[in-house]
């Protein structure tokens, strides 16, 4: 007989906390699950946020177990909000009439119209004055052969944050570059696109996470006014007659039957929602696992660029819009 599990991580933020779920809610897992949402009330955190995208399955007792402890929540002043349940948590809701009670808002059914999106439309790119504009919440993601697309928020990336950082190194060990790619280094780059107008971040999930790419625009009008930005959209645009365009900063995809389809599904949607027709990575000229890697995914080596700051002059890979094959559609 095998034995359920489910994987608990706790995030505080403020006095907030993200609780996300890996797993299974039965019998044999409610118990700790109750637990770490009693300890939630205990050390006051006033939202409780549970995210149950890596969850697969729930039954009533876990139903009754969420119901229970939000009406402890409401007692303690408090609040319990469901995000991302599978399709089989959703009926569950449905049937029992627990949706509003449960669920941050109302989810958004897949138009039948496009049955072969991995995500539904994201908020346009950001205005051409380069500034921000208020985050909309992702929608709810779509499984396609057991592979989930979805796009975090910032809160969730920060939750997230050391489960990506663990794939990028695992998607480079033993391979001959990887003495090139540093975890620390991989954090801050994280970090500092993250802060971007226009960045997007999307990972693809089975029942764990296989697969991430994140990026932001660069345009004559957007973010690349000055410094690198500009020198870069200036050397992209001498190269390839495109004056805008989504620098890609990472792509991995864990080892997996299907690695390379996610990472095309990966960067294509990440264009697409960034209304971009061209995709660029800058690598490492000794980086071959890494050109490799991309080539197989269809990108075109342009050489390397000289004049941009940094120590060695990077190459640029590039990816248009129009050319990626229909397995990344």
């Amino acid at each position: 007989m095998v034995l359920s599990r489910l994987d608990i991580h706790r995030r505080n933020r403020g006095e907030g906390a993200l609780v996300t779920l890996a797993g299974e809610i039965g019998p044999a897992t409610a118990p700790l699950l109750r637990t770490s949402l009693e300890q939630c009330l205990r050390d006051g955190v006033n939202v409780i946020d549970v995210d149950l995208t890596t969850v697969g399955s729930c039954d009533a007792g876990g139903l009754d177990l969420f119901l229970s402890m939000s009406r402890r929540a409401g007692r303690a002043h408090s609040s319990l909000r469901l995000h991302h349940p599978c399709a089989q948590i959703t009926r569950l809701l449905d049937v029992t009439g627990s949706t509003s009670l449960l669920l941050e808002a109302p989810m958004v059914p897949l138009p039948p119209a496009l049955p072969h999106d991995l995500l539904e439309r994201a908020s346009p790119g950001p205005p051409s004055d380069g500034t921000r504009t208020p985050e909309a919440p992702p929608r709810r993601p779509v499984r396609q052969d057991g592979i989930r697309l979805r796009r975090l928020t910032r809160w969730q990336i920060e939750g997230m944050e050391e489960d990506i950082a663990d794939l990028a190194m695992a998607s480079v060990a033993d391979t001959p570059g990887a003495s090139l790619h540093d975890r620390g280094e991989f954090r801050r780059r994280l970090a500092v696109s993250a802060r971007r107008p226009g960045f997007a971040l999307l990972v693809a999930e089975t029942t764990a996470l296989v697969g991430c790419a994140y990026g932001f625009p660069v345009g004559p009008n957007g973010s690349g006014r000055r410094g690198f930005d500009r020198l870069l959209q200036e050397s992209i645009e001498r190269l390839t007659a495109c004056a805008r365009f989504v620098v890609l900063t990472q792509v991995v995809a864990h080892p997996h039957a299907q690695r390379r389809d996610i990472a095309r599904r990966l960067q294509q949607r990440l264009l697409t929602e960034r209304h971009a027709a061209l995709g660029v990575v800058l690598l490492h000229p000794a980086d071959q696992a890494g050109h490799a890697a991309y080539e197989s995914w269809g990108w075109r080596n342009m050489g390397e660029v000289v004049g941009l700051p940094g120590p060695v002059a990077p190459c640029v890979l590039v990816l248009p819009l129009e050319s990626t094959s229909p397995a990344g559609r």
